[in-house]
């Protein structure tokens, strides 16, 4: 009995957890949804399409998944160079966006989940921090 008693209050704990990360991701999203209207939208346009071999697309992007911490690095620093995104090789520029590390979080929150993205983990502002150039 006080086995299956331990067994209740964990899974009560995790599914309290998981409520309040839930919570706290919808939240970065929403946040992450006015930062990108406001910095992202021109180029990479309203549903996350981009312009082909101009602009990548962020909308079931292949990159943001095998790439994580090069995708965040990108939105902190800019970005320079050839990347391939679902088969597609872009070589331009991101200039830097002047974001704060709790906008660069919000974002990217914003963007691997939405447009057919779904990242299983949360971006956190220690996991902004500890990117450098």
């Amino acid at each position: 009995m006080n086995h299956i008693k331990r067994m209740g209050v964990l899974v009560v704990f995790f599914a309290g957890f998981s409520f309040i990360q839930d919570t706290e991701l919808s939240k970065s999203i929403a946040r992450g949804k006015d930062v990108y209207n406001d910095f992202c939208i021109v180029c990479h346009k309203p549903n996350g399409e981009g312009t082909e071999k101009i602009f990548p697309p962020l909308a079931k992007s292949d990159f943001l998944v095998k790439y994580r911490e090069e995708s965040i690095r990108s939105v902190k620093y800019g970005q320079k160079g050839k990347i391939k995104v679902n088969g597609i090789e872009y070589n331009g520029t991101m200039p830097l966006p002047g974001l704060t590390d709790e906008e660069i979080v919000d974002v990217m929150n914003y963007i691997m989940n939405s447009w057919g993205n779904k990242s299983d983990k949360i971006v956190t502002i220690s996991e902004v921090k500890s990117l450098i150039k």
